[in-house]
């Protein structure tokens, strides 16, 4: 699938839907870093508009189903209020978008953003917490199926890198683009091996296989939970006592 003409079609989609309304689409997330890897990672869009109201969504309606239909996620969609009100909020989202993004269409929404770490940490505790839960959970019901527990850490490993690079930023580090840097400096800043972590990256660049072994998988899963778990207790600890 040509995705770079997909993507071309689809901003001018948004354009003629919204005309005068549209202030920016931004591409931001692994298509923006480098990190893009066919068939796996998505085109994440930012779609800003001057107002919001329900008759701007259903005008969004036809460009977004064809966007859909090709396995892409709908864009997010904000006013330019709103993205000013929001960085105390989502700090970790605008941090990710701020570190890598090309501008699509219309002005630099992000570029001069002044970005408010005062509820950076809570919002870290939450999310780890929360997707540790998930990936117990979705563990359970994949249990059995060495591509279904591959197929859970493929999809999950971008949530924890970026949880990884807002802790680092936290911690005042100068943090990297790719997620292999990420991850090579988050275990050098917190008490975390890197092996597991990086071996799904590789399984996920490489691809799955039907003749994946149940076993090494299952105890790379193993090892992934048991880091994850290890990375939140230093974490907490960091935080409660930062340096």
């Amino acid at each position: 699938m040509d995705y770079k003409g997909e993507l071309e079609n689809f901003v001018d989609d948004l354009r003629n839907t919204h005309g005068s309304n549209l202030i920016s689409i931004i591409l931001y997330g692994s298509a923006a870093t480098g990190d893009y890897h066919k068939n796996i990672s998505d085109h994440n869009l930012l779609v800003v508009l001057n107002r919001i109201a329900p008759e701007d969504l259903k005008q969004a309606y036809a460009a977004t189903r064809e966007w859909r239909k090709l396995g892409q996620p709908t864009p997010a969609y904000l006013t330019l209020l709103e993205i000013e009100q929001s960085t105390d909020i989502f700090p970790i989202e605008f941090h990710s978008m701020r570190k890598a993004y090309v501008v699509l269409f219309g002005d630099d929404v992000l570029k001069n953003l002044q970005l408010s770490d005062e509820n950076l940490r809570h919002q870290i505790e939450y999310e780890l917490r929360s997707k540790l839960m998930r990936l117990r959970k979705n563990y359970m019901h994949s249990y059995g199926s060495a591509r279904r527990i591959a197929e859970l850490m493929i999809k999950s490993i971008s949530s924890f890198v970026t949880l990884f690079n807002a802790a680092l930023i936290l911690r005042k580090c100068n943090t990297p683009i790719k997620k292999r840097e990420i991850i090579e400096m988050a275990s050098k800043e917190f008490n975390i091996s890197k092996e597991p972590f990086l071996k799904i990256l590789r399984l996920r660049e490489e691809g799955l296989s039907d003749h994946n072994d149940e076993t090494e998988i299952d105890r790379l899963f193993t090892e992934y939970m048991l880091e994850i778990e290890r990375f939140i207790q230093d974490i907490d600890a960091f935080l409660s006592n930062p340096k």
